[in-house]
């Protein structure tokens, strides 16, 4: 599984380790769909800390698809509603 970083790497992680990024993805989108500031932040916290230390980086000189897009660390709650929004939007 590749994942992105938002404005940062690409990591891939081992398909072992595919169920437990699922949980703490969910954990991520459950904080914002409730507007819940501090589980956005630890959830955030969590799933990108996971990507970087369960993840290999992925080398500049390879390129392949993400399969999942993390927010960046730095991204706020309602910059992630806003992404979610435009990404519900253009599928529709």
């Amino acid at each position: 599984m590749i994942v992105r970083i938002m404005e940062e790497d690409q990591y891939r992680l081992d398909d072992h380790e595919a169920a437990e990024f699922e949980q703490l993805d969910h954990a991520l989108l459950e904080a914002v769909s409730n507007d819940d500031q501090a589980a956005f932040l630890m959830a955030l916290n969590n799933l990108v800390s996971f990507v970087r230390e369960k993840g290999s980086k992925v080398p500049y000189t390879e390129i392949v698809p993400s399969d999942a897009v993390v927010p960046a660390e730095d991204m706020t709650l309602a910059e992630a509603k806003q992404m979610l929004e435009n990404d519900s939007s253009a599928s529709a």
